[in-house]
């Protein structure tokens, strides 16, 4: 497919109106749950509503419409939704299969999932570029009766049925550990990740709500590491250049660069709260003796996957919730086992966590690897 030009995305949008204006709204209905598969669809809360779509007729068109494609954590995803869509149980019901990367700009995001509503698309999956901007976006999926399911960054809304882990809680999960292992004061440095995100703006209020409370005293030093290994070893590298010294650190993603950061500076090893790269588990089994401590809490990539699930649960017509809660795997130092949660003769920027029992989801890393980033048109 070509992508819209802001010029006929505005053009789009006035016909779509023009098309759509006098139609009456479809979507899905708000029923009364308990949802499919609870277990693996799990509700993010007692509180939270549940959809039903009528039911499609198989086989689908589905599609992953993602935005930003610049680290290793993006590249994966996008492979591992290549691999689990040609699963066994998977790859019958499924006609059609794209996947596209817009770039970090909303408006050639919201032109490509328009793009696939109007060829028919069944289901549309999509990291948001912004948590805002898709009011548009979701009434013409509800009016052509098309699954659009945001993950990992999600939307501002309870207007569509969403898939993510609780970013808050593991923010939080960051400044406990810290506050364990360094204490209620010190410098901490915290590495964000890609500015604009939903889940960075999460997992850094999450983050400061715990390191800014009542009785603890630390400096923090703030950078943006964009979630990838590079970008954060250069981000921590100018931070340890400026300032010297830290007690511990809260990295979003890129962690095992930060970590070679602090290597290369000659800084004695401090307590790291991290992301789940092979990488960075690698460093901690090696260096745990010689004082590395840390947290690997795990966004994985195999988010997708359960996002693909929940829209093909949904075209089945199955009751499903609103907002989708997925645990967060994580380790410490002394539960990091190498065949178990990392991998010597794997990639350091393979993330480590890509099995989900609740949802018979077991990806491998051969069958991950073994898929491109491009774009499948």
């Amino acid at each position: 497919m070509s992508f819209i030009s802001k010029t006929s995305f505005a053009a789009l949008a006035l016909g779509a109106g023009l098309v759509f204006g006098g139609q009456a709204m479809a979507g899905p209905e708000i029923v009364k749950g308990p949802g499919a598969n609870p277990k693996c669809f799990a509700p993010w809360s007692k509180d939270i509503k549940y959809f039903q779509w009528k039911k499609h007729k198989a086989p689908y068109r589905v599609a992953v419409v993602n935005g930003f494609v610049g680290n290793t954590w993006r590249i994966q995803m996008i492979q591992t939704a290549k691999a689990y869509v040609e699963t066994p149980d998977i790859k019958p019901l499924i006609k059609e299969f794209k996947v596209v990367s817009t770039g970090t700009d909303a408006a050639a995001q919201l032109g490509a999932i328009e793009d696939f509503i109007n060829q028919g698309f069944d289901a549309i999956v999509t990291i948001a570029v912004s948590p805002t901007g898709f009011d548009r976006a979701i009434r013409i999926a509800d009016r052509n009766d098309v699954v659009l399911v945001p993950f990992d960054n999600i939307l501002d809304t309870d207007k569509v049925m969403m898939v993510n882990q609780d970013q808050l809680e593991m923010g939080r999960m960051a400044g406990r550990f810290l506050m364990e292992h360094v204490g209620k004061s010190g410098k901490l440095l915290e590495v964000r990740g890609l500015p604009g995100n939903s889940v960075d703006r999460d997992r850094h209020l999450g983050f400061r709500e715990i390191a800014e409370a009542a009785g603890n005293k630390y400096e923090i030093i703030e950078v943006v590491g964009n979630w990838d290994d590079g970008h954060a070893q250069k981000a921590s590298a100018d931070a340890l250049a400026v300032h010297g010294k830290f007690d511990g650190v809260y990295v979003q993603g890129g962690s095992t660069g930060t970590v070679r950061a602090f290597m290369d500076a000659g800084h004695k090893f401090v307590p790291v709260a991290g992301e789940g790269e092979n990488g960075f588990r690698k460093l901690v089994a090696k260096h745990k003796g010689e004082g590395l401590v840390a947290q690997s809490a795990a966004q994985s990539p195999g988010l997708v996957a359960i996002s693909i699930k929940a829209a093909l649960s949904a075209l089945e017509g199955n009751v499903m919730p609103q907002m989708i809660s997925v645990p967060i795997p994580f380790v410490e130092t002394d539960d990091m086992k190498d065949g178990v949660n990392f991998w010597s003769d794997l990639t350091d920027n393979f993330f480590a966590a890509n099995e989900f029992p609740p949802c018979d989801i077991n990806i491998t890393a051969v069958e991950i690897m073994a898929q491109t980033k491009d774009d499948q048109k």
